[in-house]
């Protein structure tokens, strides 16, 4: 029997408080690694698309042109950055973006995203 007021064996009265873990955002992790690999065409398009729904638009212009001057048969790139150009009212630059990323799509032989493209380019004739 324990004295009152006395401590069980091998417990403690101690609260360890979790020490706030300062968590990188996806945005800053997709950065991050497009620094340490700059020609990895899928993570410079992930930051693309990051910064859209992040809603900053010219970041992700800028990731998207980077991305297609790096690799210009990425198929997609064209498509979400020729949509992202029509929305922020860059029509012109949106349809020139859209008909060579049709053509790159028709000889990639990806006619799922040509199409896509055609549809959207149609919308802004």
């Amino acid at each position: 029997m324990r004295a009152l007021g006395a401590r069980a064996p091998g417990r403690y009265n101690t609260r360890f408080r979790r020490m706030p873990q300062t968590q990188k955002s996806r945005r800053e992790m997709l950065e991050q690694f497009v620094a340490e690999k700059p020609t990895d065409a899928f993570a410079r398009y992930g930051l693309a698309l990051e910064c859209v729904k992040l809603g900053d638009d010219p970041a992700a212009i800028q990731h998207f042109q980077k991305l297609l001057e790096a690799h210009p048969g990425y198929v997609a790139g064209y498509f979400q950055c020729g949509q992202l150009l029509a929305r922020i009212g860059r029509t012109e630059e949106a349809r020139k973006l859209l008909s060579d990323g049709i053509v790159v799509a028709q000889k990639a032989g990806d006619m799922h995203a040509r199409d896509e493209m055609q549809a959207a380019l149609t919308l802004l004739r």
